[in-house]
């Protein structure tokens, strides 16, 4: 029997398991992909400080660190169920059960799909996608693409792709409607894009992003918004065009585009085609919480995490007893985030267990207050009010449970 299993090999999971192993638990982590690193092994883009931060990089070093701690680290192992018997959480995956007091999920995040006619054709594929075909199986995807959607994780995927040598032609909108929702609205997209500006050299978003920030000033640049766009890293970013249709009979040959006004309607008689080998579908970003539902754990729908999270304290305990979260699953946000939570969970999980006394209750404190440090220095923010979003849940976490710490009962380990 292992103390902890850490479902999730990405950033949030190994921190989590480094900080349980140096606090003297047995610690197991799995992950259905080939290698552990999770979406850290994609990333790759540059710091407001001028240095680069190079997720492959980052990812060794946690994955080195948590093998010298002894971590034992299972790849290409799902896991479909888990539950609780007695004290102990059974969690049955694709090699069998195993079980433990105490469980981490760190699941991440999944991206919304878009779809529009022809999104089957062979060359269409998520932004994401794109990004670890990429940098992590050193694929082309094509020569010359388009993205469709227009947001942050669009933004610094273009980067990645423009660094290895791939041509994007354009960037557009979906077409407006239930299945695209505020990513078919130009003004709101032009809204979250002001949070961006650092992200793409525009000197229309740099400059204007202060000015733009009221409603008057963001609605008259929407409707004399350029109809070639404004660059971004050299590409055409086309806020009143919409894309309605992937066309191609084999392969994707190209996109079936329309102007839009400055609400995202489709002004008729206005198509015309873009051709490319290539689509990139760029929905955003929801947090992957299919597992803590199945083991019965509370949710709550917060827009400004990026949709139905669990609840969940600051020290990433869930209110069921032993269960605890981190990263993206808890709310979308950087590599960076997820790793500081892991390590918080971790050291939460040794606190329960009993361990280190006076000393892990001083690393918990500290690593509750980096988390804190990073998410204010981060360079990329999914969601720009995502200290609300952290807010409502501290707030509903103290309404329902109203000492978290004494929510559980301490578990000691042998």
């Amino acid at each position: 029997m292992m103390d902890v299993i850490v479902i999730g090999a990405g950033p949030a999971g190994l921190a989590g398991a480094i900080a349980s192993a140096n606090s003297g638990l047995k610690v197991i982590v799995i992950d259905e992909f080939i290698k552990p690193g999770g979406r850290l092994i994609g990333q790759l883009h540059q710091e407001r400080s001028g240095e680069w931060w190079n997720g492959i990089e980052e990812s060794e070093r946690l994955h080195q660190e948590a093998i010298t701690l002894s971590v034992d680290i299972r790849c290409g192992v799902s896991v479909y169920n888990l539950e609780k018997d007695g004290d102990l959480w059974n969690v049955h995956t694709s090699i069998g059960t195993i079980t433990a007091l105490f469980v981490l999920i760190a699941t991440g995040a999944a991206e919304y799909p878009i779809p529009l006619p022809g999104w089957t054709l062979p060359g269409v594929m998520s932004i994401g996608a794109a990004q670890v075909m990429t940098n992590v199986h050193r694929v082309q995807v094509g020569k010359k693409g388009i993205i469709v959607g227009a947001n942050i994780l669009a933004f610094a995927i273009l980067n990645e792709l423009q660094l290895a040598g791939i041509h994007v032609d354009r960037i557009v909108l979906p077409e407006k409607g239930p299945l695209s929702g505020k990513a078919g609205e130009p003004e709101e997209v032009m809204k979250s894009l002001l949070h961006a500006a650092h992200l793409a050299p525009s000197s229309l978003l740099r400059m204007g992003s202060r000015f733009m920030k009221n409603d008057w000033f963001r609605k008259t640049a929407m409707k004399f918004f350029p109809k070639n766009g404004v660059k971004v890293n050299g590409t055409p970013l086309l806020l009143r065009k919409a894309a309605i249709e992937v066309i191609g009979m084999k392969q994707v040959e190209g996109v079936r585009v329309a102007d839009t006004d400055a609400n995202g309607n489709i002004i008729p008689g206005t198509e015309t085609v873009y051709e490319a080998d290539f689509v990139c579908i760029a929905g955003g970003l929801y947090p992957l919480a299919e597992l803590a539902a199945i083991a019965g754990c509370p949710f709550q729908f917060i827009h400004e995490l990026g949709g139905h999270v669990p609840h969940h304290s600051e020290t990433m305990e869930t209110p069921l007893e032993g269960l605890f979260v981190a990263g993206n699953i808890t709310g979308i946000e950087s590599g960076k985030i997820a790793i500081a939570q892991g390590t918080t969970a971790g050291y939460s999980i040794a606190k329960h267990a009993g361990k280190c006394g006076a000393v892990i209750d001083e690393q918990l404190n500290q690593a509750i207050q980096n988390v804190r440090l990073i998410r204010k220095q981060a360079a990329i923010q999914f969601n720009p009010d995502i200290e609300s979003g952290r807010r409502k849940m501290s707030e509903l976490w103290e309404k329902l449970y109203e000492k978290p710490s004494n929510l559980h009962s301490t578990q000691k380990l042998g």
